[in-house]
């Protein structure tokens, strides 16, 4: 979804080294996706990075690297609602401003939210139907483009700065961000254990190959990239034309919506697997009467990203997901370090990473060192969603307790 607008927010931080971000973050985030695969390899349940962190320390960090995950998708799914508004502003400007695009947010999310409570089934039949339509486009993009792309505009790297370089590299991070949901869902796979570190691997490595060529190529078309809000779109009308243009916009808005369905989807089913845990309200973990679905945790979810999405930008949004992201990252990176050393209760690594504790220190540190391109408001934004989270966990906590302690009488 967020290669269609990305590359000019990207292109205006970092300028021409746009492409060779794209590609070192992509393997930077390898050395996270390895974290992910060899703490997959030892576990057969479902809940990925939430079930990881729980083991290796405990109840609350698991609880918050959980709630964080929670977090990612609704901040995720405001972001690309937002995302939503730009693309569709190339062919009708009015509707992303004002009232019309309060319209159209609130639509989207009532549309997402219902076909969610209706049942998991229609949800992915959704996501697999979209997923499937934006692919052509983007492949058209990258095929077609590459023969009309300037190479001085992709050689000519002027100096780049620090902060420069870590504002980009929370960007890309919110591009590539989206393959932790790969391990939920483990529980419910045939050899998790085989299957998931292969499906890791091989999605980032993928993801960054395509991902860089269409930076390429839209960097290489348009001469002031940063300026354009639909850059994949206009960069498409230079050498594909009009229906071109149309064809890669009409691309980028069936991805986004497709990437929403998928995040109502997994962000429903991370707050309720923690109120199934007894780590929230039982609110949360309640099922629709008819449809057996987790209402309360659709809605719930629908309701955070839609006061989210109506009060900030695509660029301001996906980088709040993106910091949210980070505490998973480094959470799961060190608790590759805390299992190897007591692997209590858990089967062998069917998948360990070369080198030692090399690659999951340097996920720790490149996590910890991207926040730093966050300015203030943003690194805040995650600290609140970090303190709500602690909040809810010590007021069930408190309700567990009291309830345990309460006298049962018989009449």
């Amino acid at each position: 979804m967020s290669i269609f607008l990305l590359p000019s927010q990207i292109a205006g931080v970092i300028g021409a080294w746009g492409p060779i971000g794209v590609a070192v973050v992509g393997l930077t985030s390898l050395s996270v996706a390895l974290c992910f695969a060899e703490l997959a390899s030892r576990f057969e349940g479902t809940g990925g990075p939430y079930l990881y962190t729980r083991h290796a320390f405990g109840d609350f960090f698991g609880f918050e690297v959980g709630w964080m995950q929670w977090f990612t998708r609704a901040a995720s799914q405001s972001a690309v609602m937002a995302g939503t508004a730009v693309a569709l502003g190339y062919y009708w400007p009015a509707i992303d401003a004002g009232w019309r695009r309060a319209l159209l947010i609130v639509a989207l999310s009532a549309a997402h939210t219902w076909i969610n409570i209706r049942g998991i089934r229609q949800g992915a039949w959704v996501i697999n139907a979209l997923t499937i339509a934006k692919l052509m486009p983007l492949a058209i993009f990258i095929i077609v483009g590459v023969w009309y792309v300037e190479p001085a505009r992709l050689t000519r790297l002027p100096p780049l700065t620090v902060r420069q370089a870590l504002g980009g590299a929370l960007l890309l991070i919110f591009m590539y961000g989206g393959y932790e949901v790969v391990p939920v869902p483990g529980g419910e796979t045939i050899d998790p254990r085989r299957d998931v570190p292969f499906a890791l691997v091989a999605t980032i490595l993928s993801v960054t190959a395509v991902m860089t060529l269409a930076q390429a190529v839209a960097q290489g078309v348009l001469p002031d990239l940063s300026r354009h809000s639909t850059p994949v779109a206009d960069a498409a009308a230079v050498f594909l034309g009009a229906g071109g243009a149309l064809l890669v916009g009409a691309g980028s808005i069936v991805s986004m919506t497709g990437n929403n369905a998928g995040q109502v989807l997994t962000g429903a089913r991370m707050i309720f697997a923690l109120a199934e845990h007894g780590q929230l309200p039982v609110w949360f973990g309640r099922v629709h009467p008819r449809y057996r679905t987790p209402a309360n945790a659709v809605l719930f979810t629908s309701a955070v990203a839609l006061a989210l999405a109506l009060s900030g930008s695509f660029a301001k949004l996906a980088v709040v997901a993106a910091v949210a992201r980070l505490i998973m990252y480094a959470g799961c990176a060190a608790a590759v370090l805390k299992v190897r050393r007591r692997p209590d209760g858990l089967r062998p690594a069917t998948f360990v990473i070369p080198l030692g504790p090399v690659v999951p220190i340097v996920a720790m540190i490149v996590s910890i060192a991207v926040a730093f391109g966050a300015t203030r408001e943003q690194l805040l934004g995650g600290l609140i969603a970090l303190t709500g989270g602690a909040t809810l966990f010590v007021v069930r906590k408190v309700a567990l307790n009291r309830n345990a302690r309460r006298p049962y009488f018989h009449r």
